[in-house]
């Protein structure tokens, strides 16, 4: 098992790219300097820090030539969330991540999801029973901790048959404790200037790290909810007992754990919980889920065949992921010589690919600061697919898009119109929201606070 220890010394071991992207992003609207910045210089900026260079792109030219035309001259970079991921295939390349990815592959099918769809529900359900409490008392709650659960509650029950067997409150505090890059900043800074040579475990990040690495083994050690036969739980146990895959063991099956219950969780939550902030200022959207839901499904249960037909509660996640993509920049390091917009690029430098900076640009989207989930309607999409293919890269391009991705939209989908049938909830901060641009697109904070109203 991993050792929370060995995993805390490398906190501020070196100085990540995400300390650098704090700096450029510094400001009351935060990510708007890049969004200005890409507007003034062009689509591809090149920047020198010290001994690294960094090429922010902003064309979606340069996202098909790094993550699809030359993707074997890019690999991945996750500098300072190998604590996290270890070694499971969001953190590896080449025919190492494709011998790990294959097996896992058929998890995420359609076929696979029709049986998901009762189990997503059931999470669903439990988190009505919450918010019926929070309207009965009229009490506040952070809407990102609410959506936290739910996902992480789906993740369990449908991937893995089990019932979320870990506290959420604590594991999503730890979350957002170690995604906030002050944290590892401040510990660098101490290593720099020799005041800390050892990371001791009451470290918030130390302490984060610890409560996360035991998450995995309890989801493994649960007992199944109903013992069914084909999950991604029981496809992991296949290739962990194949002697054929040397570089599946125990280890290797909890990395790949992390990586959904952590990665997974966290954007389809950050989705869900900007939508309905986004609902909230545009409540007939809301109206529109709720008599798509009705005209779909009415009084039964949804299934999967439901789930096809909910063209606009799907489309308003999709605008969403537009408007607050939860991975707002994709991080890649050449590990050989290329060149882009004629400026040659030499291994190890970095390649900051802002699908936020695209999302917001006026030469890709009319009025792209305007939430109108019409654009994502299926003529729309159909439309835009031949004309201009890469602008839109909510869960990346190419072959190492997010093997989730669209199991997540079926998460919200089924989120949304389900709980708009029975609930209004109400934000209650400021607007416009404010963000944080760490590895993910976060509320400032990590909160948005809301009500309940039925």
């Amino acid at each position: 098992m991993d050792s929370a220890h060995t995993h805390a010394q490398t906190l501020g071991e070196r100085e990540s790219i995400w300390f650098k992207l704090t700096m450029l992003t510094k400001a009351d609207q935060p990510i708007q300097n890049l969004v200005r910045m890409a507007e003034k210089y062009g689509g591809c900026i090149k920047i020198n820090l010290r001994d690294e260079r960094i090429f922010f792109l902003t064309d979606p030219a340069h996202f098909k030539h790094c993550l699809i035309t030359h993707v074997d001259k890019y690999g991945k970079y996750f500098d300072g969330l190998t604590p996290i991921f270890g070694k499971s295939m969001i953190t590896v390349d080449g025919a190492l991540w494709q011998k790990i990815r294959q097996p896992q592959q058929p998890a995420f099918q359609p076929m696979m999801f029709t049986g998901y769809v009762p189990y997503l529900l059931s999470s669903v359900r439990e988190r009505a029973k919450a918010w019926e409490r929070f309207a009965e008392t009229g009490e506040s709650f952070n809407m990102l901790q609410e959506t936290w659960t739910l996902a992480a509650s789906m993740i369990c029950k449908a991937l893995f048959d089990r019932d979320m067997p870990f506290n959420p409150e604590v594991v999503f505090s730890a979350v957002k404790t170690y995604t906030d890059v002050a944290q590892h900043k401040d510990i660098r800074l101490r290593k720099v200037n020799g005041e800390l040579s050892e990371v001791p475990l009451d470290e918030s990040a130390a302490d984060a790290i610890k409560t996360w690495i035991s998450v995995p083994p309890q989801v493994l050690g649960a007992i199944p909810r109903d013992h069914r036969e084909k999950t991604l739980m029981t496809m992991l146990d296949e290739v962990l007992a194949d002697e054929g895959r040397p570089e599946f063991d125990r280890q290797q099956v909890l990395d790949e754990m992390k990586q959904y219950l952590w990665a997974g969780t966290e954007t389809t939550a950050l989705t869900l919980a900007w939508a309905f902030y986004l609902i909230h200022l545009h409540p007939e959207v809301g109206d529109r889920i709720l008599n798509e839901g009705l005209e779909v499904y009415g009084d039964r249960t949804p299934n999967w065949q439901d789930l096809q037909n909910l063209h606009y509660t799907r489309a308003v996640i999709q605008e969403t992921m537009r408007l607050y993509p939860p991975i707002w920049s994709f991080i890649r390091e050449a590990v050989a010589e290329d060149e882009i917009a004629g400026r040659k690029v030499e291994p190890g430098d970095k390649m900051v690919l802002s699908s936020y900076v695209v999302h917001h640009s006026e030469r890709w989207w009319p009025e792209p600061e305007r939430f109108s989930p019409e654009r994502f309607m299926p003529n729309a999409i159909r439309e835009r697919q031949k004309t201009h293919p890469y602008i839109y890269m909510p869960f990346s391009l190419g072959k190492r898009s997010c093997i989730g991705g669209q199991l997540s939209i079926i998460e919200n989908s089924l989120a949304l119109t389900q709980l708009l049938r029975r609930f209004r909830p109400e934000y209650l901060g400021e607007v416009p929201a404010r963000i944080s641009a760490t590895v993910t697109l976060t509320p400032e904070n990590g909160a948005l606070p809301f009500a309940i109203k039925t």
